[in-house]
């Protein structure tokens, strides 16, 4: 299983969520694992509203290639890990990608929410 390193140095430009994997802002951290870590949303829309963010820096998913698919799958697992975790009995997850789906850090990462209703379709 590959692992990845807490930066992609080929990145250019540091956004909220480069500090946070690397340690250089303090959060509290809910799970951390080999591929992702796990925090509160600053804006939660459900009661339980948390972002998991990977270790490894893919802007956008419409950016992610074919050798980040192990990560990808990692993401959803750690999902599932986090709600095992919490016990939650039900829950969402959501990509956005570019600033018209609500994209606002260009930092590849996955909301989860849970805790109410979800309405469909979405937005």
């Amino acid at each position: 299983m590959p692992v990845f390193a807490f930066r992609n140095a080929a990145m250019e430009g540091e956004t909220f969520f480069d500090m946070i994997v690397s340690g250089e802002v303090s959060v509290e951290i809910l799970l951390e694992n080999e591929y992702a870590v796990v925090v509160s949303d600053i804006n939660p829309q459900a009661p339980t509203h948390v972002l998991i963010i990977p270790k490894k820096k893919v802007e956008r998913i419409s950016e992610a290639s074919s050798d980040d698919a192990y990560m990808l799958g990692q993401l959803l697992l750690t999902a599932k890990e986090f709600s095992e975790m919490r016990e939650l009995s039900g829950f969402r997850l959501v990509i956005n990608n570019g600033r018209q789906a609500g994209e606002t850090i260009p930092y590849l990462h996955v909301h989860l929410l849970s805790g109410r209703p979800m309405a469909w379709p979405p937005g």
